[in-house]
């Protein structure tokens, strides 16, 4: 008995030494992945085996991507005017002066 409490012990500590994952599923052909949610995993096929089980459990995917936490790099909310503001100077980039003919009707 001693021994399956020390298993299952060693199993909790190297778990919490497995990578964290961020989870992306697609839920439909043609749609955009999804963030899901994270989850630990020892490698990339664990995650995704896991991944299936914990967000997929009523077939609603069709594409599953796991990507390393560590991996991902994010802008900081504090820097959102140099990354945003330049594009306000490009209207151009905004359809909101252009005409829209009439056989194409509302878009």
């Amino acid at each position: 008995m001693k021994s399956c409490i020390f298993v299952a012990q060693l199993y909790v500590m190297e778990k919490s030494n497995w990578p964290i994952w961020e989870i992306f599923i697609r839920s439909k052909a043609g749609l955009a992945h999804k963030h899901v949610g994270s989850l630990h995993a020892a490698d990339a096929q664990m995650a995704i085996e896991n991944a299936r089980d914990v967000y997929t459990r009523r077939m609603e995917g069709v594409s599953i991507w796991v990507v390393p936490s560590e991996q991902i790099t994010a802008s900081s909310p504090g820097d959102k005017e140099a990354l945003f503001d330049p594009s306000n100077d490009k209207v151009y980039r905004h359809p909101t002066f252009y005409e829209i003919p009439p056989e194409v009707g509302h878009m």
